[in-house]
């Protein structure tokens, strides 16, 4: 019998297969077409102080490979999603199965005031740090080392409960900002976010999205992914929650043995919401059939 169970950053885990965030709606909406007893944790959608909008429709695009998206966070805001959508999750799904809040916000302060409002209303805070920071002339959180480690050590200072920081794939090297999270007390990571794409209606000479530009996921991304969960690994003892292009479980294993502890399925559950069920009963069959007594063993176990 495999050990299936996983711990990212104190987050205990029940398998190591988790939802991505913006992929998987709130949590609950997938409850009796997705078994959720495969699940090690569920990411709901973003969330910050004030509900969101997001962009202008159109804001999606498949391409060759993937997904262009440019939803532009849209969600409830914080008063909702701890008095209804928490409630309902849990009322709706397995108790043991762990539920993630993914939080940005346009300011450090509105990081850290979303993390404390959470309280212990989740089992674990991920943040994700491709926002613009508005008060300092829009540059990406994520982009930038020391204002990383700010807006880091403000949400550790804010919360408890384990942290995760969401990394950013568009940046000359991982390092700098790995070691940016270490230093700002985060608990672990995930990586990677989408990557900046573009797509353009060439009989109209216009950008498909309304935003002109979005995110890309999906398959063109794994190998992409993959690089940088091995750079990261190199570097940290961080557990890492991987993602990027999960399909099946040849990509999840790919993750674990790269040096993740966990992967999240994001864009294939669009087409196929049984992907999380295949992903872990197939890291399940290969750890059996390699004689691998847990998954945990497989984390960075690449034979150089």
């Amino acid at each position: 019998m495999v050990i299936t169970k996983v711990n990212l950053g104190g987050l205990e885990m029940p398998t190591p297969v988790a939802t991505a965030s913006g992929t998987f709606g709130y949590g609950f909406e997938y409850v009796g077409a997705v078994d959720y007893t495969k699940l090690g944790a569920v990411t709901a959608k973003g969330i910050r102080i004030d509900p969101w909008p997001g962009n202008e429709m159109p804001r999606h695009s498949e391409v060759p490979g993937g997904l262009v998206n440019a939803i532009g966070l849209q969600g409830t805001g914080i008063a909702h999603f701890l008095d209804i959508t928490v409630p309902w999750y849990r009322e709706q799904v397995k108790k043991e199965v762990p539920l993630i809040a993914n939080i940005w916000g346009g300011s450090v302060e509105e990081y850290a005031e979303v993390a404390k409002r959470m309280g212990d209303a989740v089992d674990a805070i991920e943040m994700n740090v491709s926002c613009p920071n508005v008060k300092a002339g829009g540059h990406t959180f994520g982009q930038d080392p020391k204002v990383l480690n700010e807006v880091v050590s403000a949400v550790r200072k804010a919360t408890k409960l384990p942290l995760i920081v969401k990394l950013a794939p568009n940046v000359p090297s991982i390092v700098p900002y790995v070691k940016a999270c270490e230093d700002g007390g985060a608990d672990a990571l995930s990586m990677i976010n989408t990557i900046p794409a573009m797509v353009i209606d060439i009989e109209k000479r216009v950008p498909v999205l309304a935003n002109m530009t979005g995110g890309l996921s999906g398959r063109g991304i794994h190998p992409a992914a993959v690089k940088l969960v091995y750079d990261a690994h190199k570097v940290t003892k961080l557990p890492i929650l991987a993602m990027g292009g999960v399909y099946e479980a040849k990509d999840a294993i790919e993750f674990l043995l790269a040096g993740a502890a966990a992967v999240a399925v994001g864009t294939a559950t669009f087409t196929n919401p049984g992907t999380v069920g295949e992903v872990y009963d197939g890291i399940v069959a290969y750890c059996e059939k390699h004689g691998f007594a847990a998954v945990s063993d497989l984390t960075g176990n690449l034979d150089l």
